[in-house]
């Protein structure tokens, strides 16, 4: 991309599955890959022409040597991406840090947004505390590198029922977190403690807004996700689940995301 950035993506368009009528990006977590999604994207096919990319930092996508990478820049990314792509008036879900993403990305650039979602994310900024934790972490990550750090949040984002029922889950969301770069992880991580409370932007959203969240998530409680409400907002809150619903009960929340853009076609 123009920007120097090399974002590795699926676009259902090259692999000759895609209904162009609509496109619909993907965003994934912290210390995640697009790989997040493989379980919800063959639910999804025929739904719209489906682009899952790699966030800076993570996957197969390139590291930029910056000591911070703001909400802004991957929302930039995300943009110059759309643009190589011949992509406009996409439907954006954002996982937790892809929804932070999804949020900076609303901000700048809401003529390009024809329906909005957070997944497990939330508007509002961190506390003094989570930002305490951020800073931690990105002084663990270049310090002692990415195994640790991912070994030790991995299971924390399943429900506490679910480490150990799902533990073959749980071992392959930490292999995906193992090919995240520790020098990108922690560059996030502090991109994630300075970004700006987006509240008033998830508000003020002109568009179709889906919102959902665990009943069990320990990583971001559903009063967080649950901020705005209205007659273009649905809220979907998914029982025994955590923060990995799209590994967790990928069936319902690829039902949950099918309904939101069933309701929200001609939108």
């Amino acid at each position: 991309m123009t920007n120097g950035q090399k974002i590795a993506y699926y676009d259902s368009k090259s692999a000759g599955t895609a209904n162009s009528d609509r496109v619909i990006v993907l965003l994934h977590g912290f210390c995640g890959s697009s790989a997040y999604w493989e379980q919800v994207l063959p639910q999804l096919e025929g739904a719209g022409r489906l682009i899952v990319p790699d966030l800076r930092g993570h996957g197969r996508s390139t590291s930029p040597g910056q000591p911070i990478y703001a909400m802004e820049d991957f929302a930039s990314d995300l943009r110059l991406l759309l643009e190589h792509l011949n992509a406009d008036a996409v439907t954006l879900f954002g996982h937790s840090l892809g929804g932070y993403a999804s949020l900076a990305f609303a901000e700048l650039y809401p003529d390009k947004l024809a329906a909005f979602g957070l997944v497990h994310s939330t508007a509002k900024p961190d506390s003094e505390e989570a930002k305490g934790n951020r800073e931690k972490a990105a002084h663990a990550l270049r310090t002692e590198g990415i195994a640790p750090f991912v070994e030790g949040l991995v299971p924390k984002l399943f429900a506490p029922s679910h480490r150990e029922s799902m533990s073959g889950q749980v071992k392959s969301i930490i292999d995906i977190g193992l090919g995240t770069d520790a020098e990108g992880a922690a560059a996030t991580a502090l991109g994630m403690k300075a970004r700006l409370d987006r509240t008033g932007v998830l508000d003020g959203l002109s568009v179709p807004r889906l919102l959902v969240a665990g009943a069990e998530d320990g990583v971001i409680p559903p009063a967080n996700t649950f901020t705005t409400d209205g007659p273009q907002v649905t809220q979907s809150l998914l029982e025994d689940c955590g923060h990995m619903s799209m590994v967790e009960a990928p069936e319902r929340l690829a039902a949950e995301l099918l309904a939101f853009l069933d309701a929200n076609k001609h939108k």
